[in-house]
Formats: C-alpha cells, sequence, structure tokens
C-alpha cells in the first residue's frame, strides 16, 4: 500500500504543525496539506513539519481534490486539521485493503474530552458508519484512488462534499470498512456551539440536503448561523 494523507486546512496554525508529524508516523509516502489561502501562517508551519503544500481557492472538496492531484500514493487517506490516528491505524488500512471487495473505509473515533455525551456522539457515530455505512469526514476517510478517481473526485461544494461523496460509494454499492482506530478528534466545534445545538444543526443540513436544498445553500445557513468573525470550516 502507497498511503498519501491529505489534510485541507483554513487558518489551522494552533495544530497543524504537531498534525502533520503525527501523520507522518503513519508512515506515508507523503503528507499532503490543502491549504485555502489560510492568512494565519498555517501553510508555512506545515512546511515546516515536512509536508507538501498545496494552495487552491477555499471551500472544502476543491481543497481535498487540490491535494489528490497531487497525491502520488494507490491509497489516500483524508484528515481534517484537528484529527489524528495512532500508528497503527496504518496497518489496519493495509489489512483491510487485502480484501479486493473493499474500495476504503474509515475509523471510529475518540473524542478528545471526558464527558459521558461525547462516548455518546462516538457511538452514534460508529454505529451510522457501520450499519448504514455513512462516515462522515471527521471519521477519517480513506479510499483506493480508483475509486476515488472512478467517481470524479469530491463535489465541490460549500458544504457536505463527504456526504455526498458516500451517497455515490453507497449507490454504486461499493464495500467500506469502519476500522477500530481510533481516530482522535478535537472537541472544539461541539465546545464552541454546543453538543446539542451542533448535533441539531447537523441533522438539519442532512434533512436538506435529503430533500433537495442545493448544497452551497446549506453551506449559506450554516456560516450565517455561527459568530461573524468566524466561519467553521
Amino acid at each position: 500500500m502507497r498511503l498519501s494523507i491529505v489534510i485541507p486546512t483554513l487558518n489551522e496554525a494552533a495544530c497543524i504543525k504537531q498534525n502533520v508529524i503525527r501523520a507522518f508516523a503513519l508512515r506515508p509516502n507523503e503528507v499532503i496539506v490543502a491549504d485555502g489561502q489560510s492568512e494565519d501562517g498555517t501553510a508555512d508551519l506545515a512546511l515546516s513539519a515536512g509536508a507538501t503544500v498545496v494552495t487552491s481557492h477555499r471551500g472544502r472538496g476543491l481543497q481535498l481534490n487540490a491535494g489528490a492531484r497531487m497525491a502520488s500514493g494507490d491509497v489516500l487517506l483524508f484528515l481534517h486539521a484537528d484529527c489524528w490516528l495512532e500508528p497503527d491505524a496504518a496497518g489496519q488500512m493495509a489489512t483491510a485493503l487485502m480484501d479486493t471487495r473493499i474500495i476504503g473505509g474509515a475509523f471510529r473515533q475518540r473524542i478528545e474530552h471526558d464527558g459521558r455525551i461525547f462516548r455518546w456522539l462516538e457511538w452514534g457515530n460508529a454505529t451510522r458508519a457501520r450499519y448504514r455505512k455513512m462516515p462522515y469526514g471527521d471519521q477519517g476517510v480513506f479510499l483506493r484512488r480508483a475509486a476515488l478517481e472512478a467517481v470524479g473526485g469530491f463535489a465541490e461544494v460549500g458544504l457536505m462534499e463527504d456526504v455526498l461523496m458516500i451517497k455515490e460509494i453507497r449507490r454504486r454499492k461499493w464495500r467500506i470498512e469502519l476500522l477500530p482506530g481510533p481516530l482522535h478528534v478535537d472537541p472544539r466545534r461541539w465546545l464552541k456551539h454546543g453538543v446539542v445545538r451542533q448535533t441539531l444543526r447537523n441533522w438539519t443540513l442532512l434533512a436538506g440536503l435529503k430533500l433537495g436544498v442545493p448544497p452551497d445553500r446549506l453551506a449559506q445557513f450554516y456560516n450565517s448561523a455561527l459568530p461573524k468573525d468566524r466561519h467553521d470550516f
């Protein structure tokens, strides 16, 4: 397995250097940071940690595709900037992909907070990924390059590019696996917005997508609900 790790970033100076170093512990061919024109030195910090940096227009789908185009691996792991895996996750992926029917998957989460409600979130996310085959981007999605290219990459939309990708995989009846990980996740967005509020907002977005609301319009709704000085990425 030749592994490329792609990390999309937008103003992630607080965590990017440490998480690039953690990504290299998986012994990939490369770590690519796809930066959306950050204004806080994120790109320079990623470079100093050894990552290859590609700059694109802002938008996670755009950035993921930009990183994937630069990648040389036959397996691509897409990590959010505030998530990290332990080194044995590379072995978990390699073992799963020995089955040629499997085209990718994701990981069980460990949200870095002791609150009981976060254990419920982990359980709910794992249950969705295992039984509904619907992992999200914050579960560390990995894909064979051939599968990614077959679906034309990620949708270049303002929000929910991960959901659209997984829906396309499900439509084609391709097999994905949930691996034990764990994928460590920073709890910042739940702590900032509140666990219940963030969860309800996510459910509203999913319902809107199912009803046919364009993802870019959902992105406008999502960002309008956040403080004016900060849009989540």
